[in-house]
């Protein structure tokens, strides 16, 4: 008994060894009988074996896991098994509508959302959104000039650097950053949005790879210089819970606490929805809003904003993987990632990701910053939208600058599709 209990206790990531063996046993029957269910028990149950076995593929790299190679094979291992043919059909069909259905990746968001923004002190917490955009403005700026000047450089032409390259990796993404960006272009020359789109995706997808390996790079320079990181920490003097005060020390929530910290985060996410379906308005940061007012009010009590703090780390430390491995299997195109791979445009590509990071790190210290974790927010600036966010963080295992990297992707995101399709209606035609 006790050798079986060994084993029941090796396991990958989280999941026992016996048990991964049954669940892809179980996938298997499930494939050949032509049907693989699309629900939660199934999805949990694939995405934990699937995105964990992945991750220790990639943790097990020698002189590679320490750049974030965990969150790379999760996210882009699926997708290079989707497009080969590796993973059953039935099987990918069930990751996808599971994935899009269940909106598992905004529940992950708003639970890291609400649970690091409700674990952080609150003197500093307004500080820390204000200066976090000094770096972000000069990067971003850096970004522009630098990413063109080597676009140019190489003979790809400024016009087609800066719309087709360089604006995208800022854009925000797929949906909030791609898509606007395609259906814009096209409305304004005339032309069909599905070219304009296939020439802005690949971008947007290796400049979310590029920001994922330098922030692992962070993660490593930080080991071997502290002083230079907060470890996820933005600024100095900024503390994780205690929550509210000394009556907070110690806390350990209860479950039916942790319970009533969900139903909060769960309510908080579908205000944010129903604003942006009203008034269009981007539901993350209307939630993230939503968060920041409930800490500065001191609404929540104590002993909830420890509640959801624990929710934050329960998603944070079982949930990344499996995420990443959705968004790998079901959104993540592995022939669109490889139409990026010239030389011209990967140069192009690395410089404006280098450029950003670069500049956050540098600007840091102006404004009373960590270099490290200013130039991790500026690398989600370059991200490939909410599930590039999650991949940038666990690479750089700073998932509890969520919140930072929500302004950096969506607010800053749309600020850069907004001028672009300015400039493009001027000078892009």
């Amino acid at each position: 008994m006790a050798l079986w209990w060994k084993l029941m206790d090796l396991r990958l990531g989280i999941v026992p060894v016996p048990v991964a063996v049954i669940i892809a046993a179980l996938a298997a029957a499930f494939v050949s009988l032509g049907h693989v269910p699309a629900d939660l028990p199934m999805g949990i149950a694939v995405l934990a074996l699937g995105g964990f076995a992945c991750a220790e593929i990639g943790e097990r790299i020698p002189g590679l896991r320490t750049l974030g190679f965990a969150a790379i094979f999760a996210t882009f291992l699926p997708s290079w098994l989707v497009y080969a043919g590796l993973l059953p059909k039935p099987l990918t069909d069930a990751v996808a509508k599971f994935t899009d259905q269940s909106n598992i990746l905004y529940l992950f968001i708003a639970s890291i959302i609400v649970g690091s923004i409700l674990g952080l002190d609150r003197r500093l917490l307004i500080q820390g959104f204000l200066k976090i955009i000094v770096p972000l403005a000069a990067g971003s700026l850096a970004a522009l000039a630098v990413g063109c000047a080597v676009g140019v450089a190489l003979g790809l032409g400024f016009g087609h650097t800066l719309f087709k390259i360089v604006v995208p990796i800022m854009a925000g993404g797929v949906g909030e950053g791609a898509i606007p960006l395609s259906v814009g272009y096209a409305q304004l020359s005339h032309m069909p949005q599905g070219g304009y789109f296939a020439e802005v995706l690949p971008s947007v997808m290796f400049g979310s790879l590029t920001a994922i390996v330098l922030a692992g790079g962070l993660n490593f320079l930080g080991k071997r210089a502290p002083q230079l990181t907060g470890e996820g920490r933005l600024q100095p003097g900024e503390h994780d819970v205690p929550l509210a005060g000394p009556a907070a020390e110690g806390q350990t929530p209860d479950l039916r606490t942790i319970g009533a910290a969900v139903v909060m985060v769960v309510t908080l996410y579908l205000l944010g929805a129903l604003t942006q379906r009203l008034w269009d308005w981007p539901g993350p940061i209307v939630m993230l809003g939503l968060a920041v007012a409930i800490k500065l009010g001191r609404i929540a009590s104590p002993a909830l904003e420890a509640g959801a703090y624990a929710n934050y780390r329960f998603f944070r430390a079982n949930v990344t993987y499996p995420l990443l491995f959705a968004i790998g299997a079901a959104k993540t195109p592995w022939d669109k990632l490889l139409a990026a791979f010239t030389l011209p445009t990967l140069a192009t590509i690395v410089a404006t990701v280098a450029a950003l990071m670069g500049t956050g790190f540098a600007v840091a210290r102006l404004v009373g910053l960590y270099p490290i974790e200013a130039a991790i927010v500026n690398a989600c600036h370059s991200g490939q939208g909410g599930t590039g966010d999650v991949a940038i963080l666990t690479a750089a295992n700073r998932m509890q600058l969520m919140p930072f990297a929500q302004i950096a992707t969506r607010i800053a995101g749309a600020i850069t599709v907004t001028l672009a399709l300015i400039a493009f209606a001027r000078f892009g035609r």
